[in-house]
């Protein structure tokens, strides 16, 4: 079970890496550059012009939004950029992400935009684009949308005038249409009658449309995290502080809690006692369940470096494997599209089920775990089918990004601990793509063993990288 730890190469990030692009969209602080007007504006015409040039007639961009205050803000900035080059915008207010990525699809829109950054808190925010096949831009056609931005020459050519302009309108039934959707992928004779749900919105972008659907289900809901103001998303509740919804579970006497976050799109799951299920217990679950029906792709899940042991290990039991990925469900989606596989997703709560989903989606997980449930005629708790690995993570901050391997105290310490597991374990140390932070993970099967080794190597990577271990 020994993996090979994971260097970055800095030196080639810098050189390769999109000045606006990270790994999911453009994030950062909401009205400070990227997040600006100005750069949205340039950014919906970059879109527009992309998507236009594809053989077609009329053009539309769907545009969607979680429920921060600057939403407002970007989702005019992006449609007035959309429509000067000559595309009509169709905007559906605050929807999760994986509602625009169906709706772009389902409606023929010829692509996507979500003003989101997801479990950010509110001050934050982030703009990601969908293709008209619902799935998050490849490289290719991001690098040529930031090529457009910093460099609008070829964008003023092409400006239209007059009835080359495009308009904006509102889909005012785009919340049912992602409810008939959600409906659609459990059985047409299956109902939660009797259920008694509570979830938690997060304040955030399924504040509506979670409620909703559960009820539609028939099951009892107690809903949190419904009240957004643009500044409580995240604050708190959802899928990044579940203990609101364990005590509200226990509170009620509910059979699961559900947990999305700021965009909907992961979840984490509470059963009948408080117990947390994450995003791997989901994959083991149901990629078991998938398996003895002989319905999973390649007798494969995919995930991330960053799942649990215990996943790899619940899943060979049946005969089932597992794939893993660099980190992010971008990653996860690409080796899964590249290989036809059906189910994967991260630790995080972010699960992909491709037969019925191009993207993560935390309200499809949560009624496709319920039917299972259901199906079964077993608690949530019953359905744990995975044993965690005792599993220990620090983040280091660092000054500098370079190889492990040109640090030779830190290549030895590495190649240390990498013997010391064996077979037994797993170590992972990587640079975040995101901060300036080394991230030290280490699985076995003896968590004051694995706590001394990755506190030991966090030790290290501070002193020769110039920072201190955090507090």
């Amino acid at each position: 079970m020994h993996e090979k730890n994971v260097v970055t190469n800095p030196n080639h990030l810098r050189a390769h890496a999109p000045r606006l692009f990270g790994t999911d969209g453009v994030r950062g602080v909401a009205n400070v550059e990227p997040i600006t007007p100005e750069t949205a504006l340039k950014m919906g015409r970059a879109l527009a012009h992309v998507f236009k040039n594809a053989p077609k007639g009329r053009h539309r961009v769907l545009i969607g939004k979680d429920t921060r205050l600057s939403g407002y803000m970007l989702e005019t900035a992006l449609a007035s950029g959309i429509c000067s080059m000559g595309v009509d915008v169709m905007l559906v207010g605050p929807m999760p992400t994986p509602a625009i990525a169906f709706l772009t699809r389902s409606m023929r829109a010829d692509a996507g935009v979500v003003i989101s950054a997801s479990h950010n808190p509110f001050y934050d925010n982030g703009i990601k684009f969908f293709s008209g096949q619902g799935f998050k831009l490849d490289d290719e056609i991001e690098r040529r949308i930031e090529a457009l931005v910093f460099d609008e020459r070829e964008l003023d050519r092409a400006r239209p005038s007059a009835e080359g302009i495009g308009k904006a309108f509102r889909i005012d039934d785009a919340l049912g249409r992602y409810q008939v959707f959600l409906k659609s992928c459990l059985p047409r004779t299956l109902t939660f009658d009797g259920l008694k749900v509570v979830i938690d919105c997060a304040n955030g972008a399924a504040y509506r449309a979670g409620p909703d659907v559960f009820e539609e289900m028939g099951a009892e809901v107690t809903a949190i995290g419904v009240q957004p103001n643009g500044k409580n998303i995240n604050a708190e509740c959802g899928a990044l502080y579940p203990e609101t919804l364990q005590k509200t579970v226990e509170k009620v006497g509910a059979d699961i809690g559900i947990a999305l976050d700021g965009d909907g799109d992961r979840v984490i799951l509470v059963d009948s006692s408080g117990g947390l299920f994450d995003g791997d217990d989901v994959l083991a679950t149901m990629g078991r369940k998938l398996a003895r029906q002989g319905m999973l792709a390649g007798n494969r899940v995919v995930a991330t470096v960053m799942s649990n042991l215990g996943l790899e290990r619940s899943l060979a039991e049946v005969g089932a494997g597992l794939v893993r990925t660099e980190v992010g469900d971008p990653a996860v989606v690409r080796e899964m599209r590249a290989n036809s596989y059906n189910l994967g997703g991260e630790q995080s709560g972010h699960v992909i089920f491709m037969d019925h989903s191009t993207t993560g989606d935390g309200l499809m997980t949560a009624m496709l775990v319920i039917a299972h449930m259901i199906e079964t005629g077993k608690p949530l708790s019953e359905l744990r089918v995975m044993r965690r690995a005792p599993q220990v993570i620090r983040n280091v901050a660092v000054s500098r990004k370079v190889d492990f391997d040109e640090v030779p105290e830190v290549a030895r310490k590495i190649a240390a601990i990498e013997a010391k597991l064996g077979n037994s374990g797993r170590l992972l140390v990587r640079y975040s793509g995101t901060e300036m932070m080394a991230r030290v993970m280490a699985e076995g099967e003896n968590l004051d063993e694995i706590t001394l080794v990755v506190d030991d190597l966090s030790s290290e990577i501070a002193r020769h990288l110039g920072a201190s271990l955090p507090a």
